[in-house]
């Protein structure tokens, strides 16, 4: 495509909240597509330009949501589709829209010519914004389901995970001129083929020994101590790469229990999660939409490991129906799915082409040239709020 923007006028800024860490990786895979076709792209934690406390605050009371099996988290989930069903506007858009002015605001100073959010937080402060300005915004959907409360924004363009879904947010009252089933943006690290032993060197791993890798999301959710236990007394002739995210306590733990055990390699956070995706045989994993879709991108045999109750569940019951993944609601089926699929050539390969079938890798470039397009619009400039 022929990029015709002014660089030095045109900016895109980036919105997105730490509740979970698939929505803030989306929202920088988005920015470094940008920044790579040399559009100016910032950044934000949207909650960080209205109060950096209260960012911290809501973003440690989603991860203590999340803990005991996410029964909180669960709780909560069910009353918004209980509340959505009201088709009353819901208490979160009101606590948004306040925040309409520093929103209105921040962009207007900083001279931002198209605004993207991957989170309805942000979706909901961008769409009171709109009532009163002329500003146009992108939304991005990280989960294979409709979720309570999009049907509370007004983007001018909606990107969801699939074809399939469009019936779904088009019944929570979302206009299907908005919707583009373009999928959900990655990094491009889960974009590019790896050969196996080279990187198995650059990690420095041994390149005659085999690998299963286990992500439970960026702060190291599920019961990865026991999964850990069970798959070393069951499965021989692999090792475990284990992924703590940014949990200390587990990372710490795991040092502790396996620190004489060679067939256990404990990863702190790290970013370059596609390396070792790469180099592992399958990968089990919390059924997070931004994770799970870097894995089907990668097209590696995947096991769901035990959802946190909520759009997680959608998210893998839309992979296990179509083959791309199995999934486990309990450790036992994690051990017994996981030797099935690691002796199961066949199984493998069937999962890998689904994965061809449904998932698409160029998602961040579709989304920039429609960004591309939109800063081309005689109305978007530096000066400007479009």
């Amino acid at each position: 495509m022929n990029i015709e923007v002014n660089n030095n006028s045109k900016k895109v800024l980036i919105l997105s909240c730490g509740t979970g860490g698939g929505h803030n990786t989306a929202a920088k895979a988005i920015q470094e597509e940008l920044l790579a076709q040399g559009i100016k792209a910032d950044f934000k934690e949207y909650l960080e330009i209205i109060n950096s406390q209260l960012k911290d605050k809501v973003n440690n009371l989603y991860i203590k949501s999340t803990k005991k099996n996410g029964k909180v988290f669960k709780n909560v989930y069910h009353l918004g589709k209980i509340y959505e069903k009201t088709k009353l506007t819901s208490p979160i858009y009101f606590l948004n829209s306040l925040n309409k002015k520093k929103i209105y605001t921040y962009i207007k100073e900083n001279h931002y010519a198209f605004t993207i959010t991957t989170h309805l937080f942000a979706g909901q402060a961008l769409t009171a914004v709109k009532k009163e300005h002329h500003i146009h915004f992108l939304q991005v959907a990280t989960d294979y389901v409709s979720i309570p409360f999009w049907e509370e924004t007004n983007p001018d363009y909606f990107v969801i995970p699939s074809e399939e879904l469009k019936s779904d947010f088009i019944e929570k009252g979302i206009k299907e001129e908005k919707l583009l089933p373009l999928g959900i943006p990655v990094g491009k690290q889960f974009r590019i083929e790896y050969n196996k032993q080279e990187v198995k060197k650059q990690l420095n791993l041994d390149s005659n020994k085999k690998y299963i890798l286990i992500l439970n999301g960026s702060m190291g959710f599920g019961n990865v101590k026991e999964i850990t236990k069970r798959l070393l007394q069951n499965i021989e002739d692999y090792n475990l790469i284990v992924s703590c995210g940014n949990n200390r306590e587990l990372m710490n733990f795991l040092n502790d229990e396996y620190a004489t055990n060679d067939r256990v390699i404990v990863l702190p956070y790290t970013n370059e999660l596609g390396k070792y995706m790469a180099i592992c045989e399958v990968v089990l994993s919390k059924p997070g939409g931004l994770t799970t879709t870097e894995i089907a991108t990668m097209r590696k045999p995947l096991i769901h490991i035990m959802p946190i109750p909520g759009c997680e569940n959608n998210n893998a019951d839309f992979f296990d129906k179509r083959e791309m993944s199995i999934k486990c609601d309990n450790i036992k089926q994690v051990i017994t799915n996981t030797k099935k699929l690691l002796e199961n050539k066949e199984l493998q390969s069937r999962i890998i082409e689904n994965q061809k079938k449904y998932i698409v890798g160029d998602t961040c470039e579709k989304i920039a040239d429609i960004v591309i397009k939109e800063l081309n619009r005689g109305s978007c400039s530096g000066k400007t709020i479009c």
